[in-house]
């Protein structure tokens, strides 16, 4: 395989797991607050764990921006410990909200109307809230144009020979949103609400469709949030951190 620049070999990785893997329907949500929610929850623990932390609150109907506002700070912690360090999410969840009320009237629309940079910078500025976590919440829940760097990201690139594995957050970002941009004019995806999204959960993730994974969103809002799940699914599902398991993987062929 001749050599590729890293933004043609990402925009190659994005086509071949496109093509192996179809679409993601990532992230799993029934609403937006709900993604904001899992955003912080998710936070060093695993995806089940989660889980069971917004099953904890759906079922104690605390799960809306009215819910985490009103429910005691002791009883959202033990509604949450399953996600871990659940004392310091709980006081975030709780502060984002506020911050929610403060600047926006308790309004997401309001808010996620604000412009990309001004509001990625408002929520970098909670507590809390670092890279991965405001952009998750501007990618999945606003439908903003940011890439969410993870540790799948860091490993899938790292090992490729594209993206030293402890490269700066912003860097990586930078390298995926060049990559990637010019393939959304090319890309189209099946009409929101269309029957012929499959319910059949596909390889290379663990979730059907939902409310928040069919939602209306642009070509690029869609690549990006493409890419994020299909990395997901290698990382769990190949690239694992113990001891890859490329025979199988589709990226077989761009490794170095």
């Amino acid at each position: 395989m001749p050599k590729l620049s890293s933004e043609e070999n990402i925009a190659a990785i994005y086509s071949t797991l496109a093509r192996a893997w179809g679409r993601q329907h990532w992230w799993p949500a029934k609403s937006r607050f709900e993604v904001i929610v899992g955003a912080y929850l998710t936070q060093n623990t695993s995806w089940r764990n989660v889980e069971i932390a917004m099953e904890n609150l759906r079922s104690a109907k605390v799960l809306s921006a009215q819910g985490i506002r009103n429910v005691p700070l002791n009883r959202l912690q033990r509604l949450i410990r399953s996600s871990g360090y659940f004392r310091q999410k709980a006081r975030s969840l709780k502060t984002f909200v506020k911050f929610l009320d403060r600047c926006y009237a308790g309004s997401l629309s309001k808010m996620f109307a604000q412009p990309t940079p001004e509001l990625r910078e408002q929520l970098l500025s909670l507590n809390g809230v670092g890279p991965e976590t405001a952009d998750s919440i501007l990618l999945y829940a606003g439908q903003h144009p940011v890439f969410v760097v993870d540790a799948y990201t860091r490993r899938v690139l790292d090992r490729h020979g594209i993206l030293a594995e402890k490269a700066g957050y912003e860097e990586i970002r930078a390298v995926l949103e060049r990559a990637l941009a010019p393939l959304a004019s090319d890309v189209s995806f099946p009409s929101e609400g269309s029957k012929s999204i499959s319910a059949t959960i596909v390889p290379g993730t663990s979730h059907p469709p939902s409310s928040m994974s069919i939602a209306k969103r642009s070509p690029l809002v869609q690549i990006y949030n493409e890419m994020h799940g299909l990395i997901v699914g290698v990382g769990k599902n190949y690239c694992v951190k113990s001891k890859a398991r490329c025979e199988a993987c589709p990226l077989k062929p761009y490794l170095p």
